[in-house]
């Protein structure tokens, strides 16, 4: 069943078009790849997909929604969460209560009853704090549920963010370069909590340049190149195909 439908997305920032007639599609269960050079255009995609920008032309369907035009919050609330390439925690704030964030929007508590502290909010309030525990411990940092965002290593941040996503209750997680900046301990982590995300029948999409952690952990890849798809295909069809070993290694004059 197709979860996410990418039809002829186009995306220009001035003269330069950052994405020209992206079009491809997302099965439930699927840890689809998108990868490409530097360049290619595929954060953007992952900012049109998720609210963060909106595009020149072209359809997104999720879920049966359509998104363009929707504010990130309400995309978030329709199922579908992200992290990003740069960390973006409150770093101040404990690690708890970073993924108390994400469970928000979720929660139906009004302000008066907030206010109030009425049974149904503290009920809400108590549910909250014990689903974000359960993030935690399923990334694997109840550890540190008191520390301070900003004071975990760079690995436990990333793991921090994706707890905060997952806390939001996500049919989709978007992965911008999880595995970026890890060492090899860190990333073999990340490749097992992926395969666990995977199993809580959550989908996944993530952009990666690290090519043999995305062979090991997708099912299915997305190939971009200066704004367009130019392949997609199982990991291992992708590996032989010519115009992707042309776009990453170049070709003899």
């Amino acid at each position: 069943m197709i979860l996410l439908s990418l039809n002829n997305l186009t995306k220009s920032f001035g003269g330069l078009v950052a994405v020209a007639g992206v079009s491809f599609e997302v099965e439930r269960g699927d840890v689809v790849g998108l990868i490409g050079p530097n360049g290619a255009g595929k954060t953007t995609v992952f900012n049109l997909i998720t609210g963060a920008s909106r595009p020149d032309d072209g359809h997104i369907f999720f879920d049966g929604h359509g998104l363009e035009g929707l504010k990130p919050h309400r995309i978030v609330y329709l199922g579908l969460a992200r992290t990003f390439q740069t960390i973006r925690l409150f770093p101040k704030l404990s690690v708890l209560e970073n993924v108390l964030s994400g469970s928000h929007c979720r929660m139906k508590s009004s302000f008066v009853a907030s206010l109030l502290r009425l049974p149904a909010q503290r009920r809400e309030e108590k549910e909250a704090l014990a689903s974000a525990m359960r993030e935690l411990d399923f990334v694997g940092l109840t550890d540190f549920w008191r520390a301070e965002a900003g004071s975990l290593s760079y690995g436990d941040q990333r793991r921090l963010e994706i707890a905060r996503a997952l806390a939001t209750e996500p049919k989709l997680i978007v992965l911008d370069e999880p595995a970026g900046g890890m060492n090899d301990q860190e990333t073999l982590e990340l490749r097992g909590l992926i395969a666990r995300i995977k199993a809580r029948d959550i989908t996944i999409i993530l952009i990666e340049h690290d090519m043999g952690f995305v062979m090991k952990v997708c099912n299915k890849i997305v190939v971009m190149e200066n704004g367009t798809v130019i392949a997609r295909g199982r990991p291992e069809e992708i590996q032989k195909n010519p115009k992707v070993i042309e776009a990453y290694l170049g070709v003899d004059d």
